[in-house]
């Protein structure tokens, strides 16, 4: 029987995950705990401390209480999201974190953001399949409102990201990135 730890190592070393394979299942029955966990978070208002609270239970670590999340917020698995001090994510954000995210200290998520952490394999008879790939996000970023990043992608300390923005490529630190797909327009002018 497959463990949460067994599961996340099997993920973070970004292994294939077979469609009908025990991973498979696993990750069905975690969303299923995620959504239970959401279902409070999003039917209904939570004070501040209520929200991290519930985003505690749905991490399975402890969410500083400089972090501050405005609902509503999706996440289909939510143990393999880490959230540094002082984040603050916008209004309705939908994290795909199954293959791992990480958004470092200060770091803003505009509302509308997406991060995804997961593709299918594009062989039509394998389709079923999903190769994970970590998001990881640096230290006082700016993503806009309505910003996707895809899986595997970085974004260093610093950077801004323009809204509407899709980042299907590693952004620098302290660089503006921007567009669909983004890429970097110039520096930010400021240093970390």
């Amino acid at each position: 029987m497959m463990t949460l730890e067994d599961f996340l190592d099997h993920v973070n070393a970004g292994r294939l995950i077979e469609g009908g394979s025990e991973a498979h299942d696993f990750m069905h029955g975690a969303a299923q705990e995620a959504m239970r966990t959401l279902a409070e978070l999003n039917g209904a208002y939570c004070s501040p401390d209520e929200v991290r609270a519930l985003l505690s239970r749905l991490t399975g670590r402890e969410v500083g209480e400089s972090v501050t999340v405005f609902p509503p917020f999706h996440c289909e698995f939510g143990k393999n999201l880490r959230l540094g001090e002082g984040v603050f994510i916008n209004m309705g954000c939908r994290f795909q974190d199954t293959g791992g995210i990480s958004i470092g200290d200060g770091s803003l998520i505009g509302h509308g953001s997406t991060l995804t952490t997961l593709n299918h394999s594009m062989d039509p008879a394998r389709r079923a399949d999903m190769e994970p790939a970590a998001v990881t996000i640096g230290r006082n970023v700016w993503l806009g409102a309505n910003v996707t990043v895809v899986p595997g992608v970085t974004i260093g300390d610093g950077a801004v990201i323009g809204a509407g923005a899709v980042v299907t490529k590693d952004v620098p630190a302290d660089s503006v990135a921007a567009g669909v797909p983004a890429r970097v327009i110039r520096p930010t002018g400021f240093n970390a």
